[in-house]
């Protein structure tokens, strides 16, 4: 044992003194610290801009003007109920629209939410109750502007606005903000169904969904005035929605939510497994293959057995591979602890699985176990290899055996699939540990974990005397690379053969 902790130690130091180690661990940590800056970057908070061109007069602009305020004020109103139900807030103000969470919002919610003071006033009696440790309240913006119409274009006739509108949409001055859309509303309309829409791009699903709803509720007003029908009573019924109540989980608490929250922790460590094996597995190959080429292996193989080398080694790598795992974890623990907001609600639910030793214990057992088995596979392959050329050529088709179907398997488990292939992984003993800790968190039976588990060891043990056998016979064997016989012939041969 004391030769095997002394190899062990000796790898662990070559690999923890490689930079390339350090580069690596600090890779998740830089990536929790940049995680909510690139957050930021990435959303999408463009704004379309929008010119009407309206001929009848500016009345149909203006109702077109209110709709789109009145979509943006529901989006504030359904964000702010959601957030007031998050963080149980409803004591602000429970006859308020926003502390009521079982309904669509109607224009008169909406109303009675502007004529209440709307937002700001809405903020100011959350703010009052709103406990230390829960964010602030941010606001969706406005994915609509307005463009007042340039004079220029007022008395442009309709068939001239083609030309006149190019250089709105599409600029020659890179530094000039382009028109998104231009709407042409003719002074015919009312008599014609016709209008004329202007893009830069391809026009937005949602945007030409709520024009057209807008158009076709005043062309309906209009016709129900030429039926002899009166203006307040057409406008009224034009105006006329269902009521629909709405009966939804809490934020996250969705029987889909729940699942990918809770399944959250089991992919982290199946992902971070994979990770952590793929990486020091090729830095413990790397070592095996250089202390071949540089006839070190001789000098350690004249104080310790071949079997001492090969368990310190991967006694080693493993050690590599639980300090990332430390340290990793450490970084998620800090940004946990540190994080407000939506990561925080996300990652409050999502240790759930660590309540039950079961599940740790599972986790714990699948995770080294798995290590061992895909480890020692990498330190087979530095056995023989003569280069890190020739180990490259082993290396690869290993690699996409193990990570093809794992891909598949985390996609699998995203999508709440519980089909065969995931259940097939579970029991091929290479891609047992990752099913395992996969599906730790979407439910998998008690009788799976321990069969899996029993049989991912009687391969881990068949796998130590197979490769065993072939790591002792392949240490000191120079010349051409090996052929599959012969790596097959060395795997059946006895220790004292």
């Amino acid at each position: 044992m004391r030769n095997i902790l002394i190899v062990a130690a000796r790898d662990f130091r070559q690999i923890a003194s490689m930079r390339s180690f350090w580069l690596t661990l600090l890779i998740l940590p830089i990536a929790f610290a940049v995680a909510p800056l690139a957050q930021r970057f990435m959303e999408d908070d463009d704004v379309d801009r929008v010119m009407i061109v309206d001929r009848t007069g500016g009345q149909v602009a203006r109702v077109l003007t209110a709709r789109f305020e009145l979509d943006h004020q529901r989006q504030i109103l359904n964000a702010l109920s959601r957030y007031v139900q998050r963080h149980d807030l409803k004591r602000a103000d429970p006859s308020a629209p926003w502390a009521q969470h079982d309904r669509w919002y109607t224009e008169a919610d909406i109303q009675a939410f502007a004529a209440s003071g709307g937002l700001d006033a809405a903020l100011a009696r959350i703010e009052r109750v709103r406990p230390d440790g829960v964010p602030e309240f941010d606001p969706p913006t406005n994915s609509v502007e307005f463009v007042p119409v340039p004079s220029s274009l007022a008395s442009v006739p309709d068939t001239r606005l083609d030309a006149a509108l190019q250089p709105l949409l599409k600029p020659a001055d890179r530094k000039q903000e382009a028109l998104d859309y231009a709407l042409l509303i003719p002074a015919e309309f009312g008599r014609s169904p016709s209008v004329r829409l202007w893009a830069n791009q391809q026009p937005g699903q949602r945007f030409v969904a709520a024009l057209q709803e807008v158009l076709t509720r005043d062309l309906r007003t209009q016709f129900l005035q030429a039926r002899g029908l009166s203006a307040p009573d057409a406008a009224l019924a034009g105006t006329i929605t269902p009521a629909i109540a709405v009966t939804q989980p809490p934020p996250g608490g969705g029987m889909r939510e729940s699942m990918l929250v809770r399944s959250f922790l089991p992919l982290a460590a199946s992902y971070l497994l994979m990770m952590s094996l793929m990486l020091s597995g090729s830095w413990m190959l790397q070592s095996t293959v250089e202390e071949r080429s540089n006839k070190l292996m001789e000098t350690v193989l004249a104080c310790v057995s071949p079997e001492q080398m090969m368990y310190g080694k991967l006694l080693g790598t493993v050690g590599i591979g639980m300090t990332m795992m430390a340290v990793w974890v450490g970084c998620g623990a800090l940004a946990a602890t540190f994080t407000q907001g939506a990561i925080a609600d996300l990652i409050r639910p999502a240790l759930e699985p660590l309540t039950s030793a079961a599940t740790i214990m599972a986790m714990i057992y699948f995770f080294l176990v798995g290590y061992v088995a895909i480890a020692v596979l990498f330190l087979a392959i530095g056995s023989f290899s003569e280069s890190m050329n020739d180990a490259q050529g082993y290396l690869m088709p290993v690699i996409l055996i193990i990570l093809l179907p794992i891909t598949i398997l985390i996609q699998g488990i995203l999508s709440g699939g519980g089909g065969v292939g995931i259940t097939v992984l579970t029991w091929v003993p290479i891609w047992t540990p990752f099913a395992v800790l996969a599906r730790l968190g979407s439910g998998i039976a008690t009788w799976e974990v321990i069969g899996a588990g029993l049989l991912l060891a009687a391969f881990v043990a068949i796998e130590l005397v197979l490769l065993g056998r072939l790591f002792r016979a392949s240490l000191l064997s120079q010349g051409q690379r090996p052929s599959p016989r012969e790596v097959l012939a060395r795997m059946r041969r006895a220790p004292d053969a």
